[in-house]
């Protein structure tokens, strides 16, 4: 069971940031906490465990070294979640870090407001990254066929768009709803609903929505709000 503070140990070469960081993630209290920090990877070995962190903040450019490349041996010293954060405009390095491992990229010039959700997504154990990223990583996985530390279900259900998120959450809150009760509680067509089922059964890999009611189920997709951005 996932503890109700969110630990966040935080991994970036310049002092300044660090400091900046270390303020903004005391701001999230008591939802959050510092549990420390560090100027390099090597030097967050020595403290990770006394640290013991539930998400760890982590820039991919560390000078000399490439957090891309320290994902690997973090995730083996740590049962803590790896959320990137950058100033790195390049998306292929933000691509790499997902398949190395990495729960999300978040971009250094991001708000507060975004960097403390996605920190929180992230613990809950869901994937943060725009749909275009998570459109490039799928593309990726299927043509490597290789296994990846991404979960592949929160990969699919970062794929729905928001509308998408509302009538998978409407379906699975309301088993005996006709396609007109929640179209009309959508305030859309049927004709556009039927259109939307079947990007959500494309997406999700199920066939109907009695495979929707169960899959919404089992990975707690009942609320709109439950599911990633």
């Amino acid at each position: 069971m996932q503890s109700s503070i969110i630990r966040v140990f935080l991994i970036d070469d310049h002092r300044s940031i660090l400091w900046g960081l270390q303020r903004l993630i005391e701001s999230g209290r008591p939802a959050i906490e510092f549990a420390g920090s560090a100027e390099s990877c090597a030097e967050a070995h020595k403290v990770m465990d006394q640290a013991s962190p539930d998400v760890i903040l982590l820039d991919i450019d560390l000078g000399n070294e490439n957090g891309v490349n320290e994902i690997p041996a973090l995730l083996e010293r740590s049962r803590a979640k790896i959320l990137m954060l950058t100033g790195v405009r390049d998306k292929t390095a933000h691509d790499k870090a997902i398949l190395a491992g990495a729960s999300g990229v978040v971009e250094k010039e991001a708000s507060a407001e975004i960097i403390l959700t996605a920190i929180a997504k992230v613990h809950e154990g869901q994937v943060w990254l725009d749909r275009e990223a998570t459109g490039r990583v799928f593309v990726e996985l299927a043509r490597e066929g290789r296994p990846s530390g991404v979960d592949k279900e929160q990969m699919k259900i970062s794929s729905l768009t928001q509308r998408e998120r509302a009538i998978v959450a409407m379906t699975a809150s309301n088993a005996g709803a006709t396609a007109k009760t929640i179209a009309q509680a959508l305030f859309i067509s049927e004709h556009t609903l039927r259109n939307h089922f079947t990007s959500i059964y494309n997406k999700l890999d199920v066939v109907n929505r009695l495979e929707l009611f169960a899959y919404a189920h089992k990975h707690g997709l009942t609320k709109a709000d439950s599911i990633s951005h």
